[in-house]
């Protein structure tokens, strides 16, 4: 039987794989993304089911998007910002340096 570990135990187990790092990169990247289009659609006062509409997409894909589910390709992106009224913007910043 397995014994319980703590999760700080569990994560640094995870976090010391090969390819951790660019998988927790990309779920931070789709939460983010997903995050501001929530903030935004609700500042607009509307509902998912209104967003898709908007966007020319089904409410369950405007779901998973905001959930961080899934990683939009660049003209969802677009699709996504008109539909919101904002201007998408894409930008390369420096990584931070490791003190």
């Amino acid at each position: 039987m397995d014994e319980r570990r703590a999760w700080s135990d569990k994560r640094a187990e995870i976090m010391g794989r090969p390819d951790a790092g660019a998988a927790y990169e990309a779920a931070r990247i789709r939460f983010e993304l997903g995050a501001a289009v929530r903030r935004r659609r609700e500042g607009l006062g509307l509902t998912q089911a209104e967003l898709a509409e908007r966007a020319g997409l089904k409410q369950p894909a405007v779901a998973r998007f905001e959930a961080g589910g899934t990683m939009p390709t660049i003209p969802m992106l677009e699709r996504l910002a008109e539909a919101l009224e904002v201007r998408l913007s894409v930008r390369f910043e420096p990584l931070r340096e490791a003190s």
